[in-house]
């Protein structure tokens, strides 16, 4: 089988795919660029170097921790061997925060026919819906012992349709609950007997009431204040944190049970792995701000008790989370 014909039958087995869409790089985009040609044939007699334009649309799919995605563009090379460009890749980026370096492999058409077309690039979001992509391709074709080859650097601007979704933040009130006065009783003075002196029963001892550190409602972290696939904690849980900080700072005899979850997808043990190293993140800020270390708890849930639904976007978004609370009662 020829690799053009390999290529377009795994873009198109690509696009029957149902997958989820990726936070930051997925779902369709547009992309107009400014290239730099070096072509080289019989029909040029030598190498023609000329700067050209060119568009592309496409749409990527969310993988875990690689997008795959497939693309359609054209080329304007109108002063090189091969004039026009136009044809179809299959991408595959692997998603680093902002930045993705990704590979393609397709096939491009027009004179002198079709022929495999690879490249490599690297893309940096800037912008909820915009990105800006630096790339190399390249293709060739021989024909009657006669080879024709283009190599293509471009830099290139991407508009993305879909924006990524962002969970709003959810900051759960910390309660106090005042202890309730225990009253002593009064003092029981036995009757008098026949004795030197009456017997008087010592007062009880005071009991403190018990107090309540947090409600049933924990505190949550939920998964847009972590990079994506990432346990490093983003600027925006800084507020909910410092709560945390701020309270602990007044109940030093708090324990804190920190707990990490993640959506359903991927293996069961990544998503072990991911969650238990999100719920010590949390516990590396807490600490760094001075909370006792003795009082913190974690542990990783996996995508054990989901609260969305993992058949969502926004579902997953709000399984993707921490959770801060305590089962503890201290006397006040």
């Amino acid at each position: 089988m020829k690799k053009s014909t390999m290529a377009i039958a795994l873009a198109a087995a690509l696009l029957s795919m149902t997958a989820a869409q990726a936070i930051e790089f997925g779902g369709a985009y547009l992309d107009g660029k400014i290239g730099y040609n070096k072509t080289s044939g019989p029909a040029t007699q030598s190498t023609s170097n000329k700067i050209y334009p060119g568009v592309e649309a496409g749409w990527g799919w969310d993988m875990g921790k690689v997008v795959l995605g497939v693309d359609g563009f054209v080329d304007w090379h109108t002063k090189s061997a091969t004039y026009r460009d136009y044809g179809g890749d299959v991408k595959l980026g692997f998603p680093m925060n902002k930045f993705m370096p990704y590979a393609k492999l397709g096939v491009t058409g027009s004179w002198p026919g079709n022929r495999v077309h690879d490249g490599l690039g690297i893309e940096y979001k800037f912008a909820p819906q915009w990105s800006v992509a630096g790339e190399w391709t390249s293709d060739n074709k021989t024909v009657n012992s006669q080879k024709y080859k283009n190599n293509n650097i471009s830099v290139g601007v991407n508009y993305y349709f879909d924006a990524p979704y962002v969970a709003p933040a959810v900051v759960a009130p910390v309660v106090m609950r005042k202890p309730e006065p225990v009253v002593a009783p009064a003092p029981e003075v036995a009757k008098p007997v026949p004795v030197p002196a009456p017997v008087v029963v010592a007062t009880p001892a005071f009991v403190p009431a018990p107090k309540t550190i947090f409600t049933d409602k924990p505190i949550t972290i939920e998964g847009a204040s972590f990079a994506n696939a990432s346990a490093k904690l983003r600027p925006s849980a800084s507020k909910q944190l410092d709560m945390i900080v701020d309270f602990a700072a007044k109940n030093k005899d708090a324990n804190l049970t920190i707990e990490g979850y993640t959506d359903n997808r991927g293996k069961e043990k990544a998503n072990q792995l991911l969650s238990t190293k999100r719920a010590e993140a949390v516990k590396a800020y807490l600490v760094k701000k001075g909370v006792d270390a003795k009082h913190i708890i974690t542990a990783g849930k996996g995508s054990a008790k989901p609260i969305g639904d993992n058949k969502t976007v926004a579902g997953r978004a709000q399984n993707r989370r921490v959770e801060i609370n305590t089962v503890e009662r201290v006397a006040n």
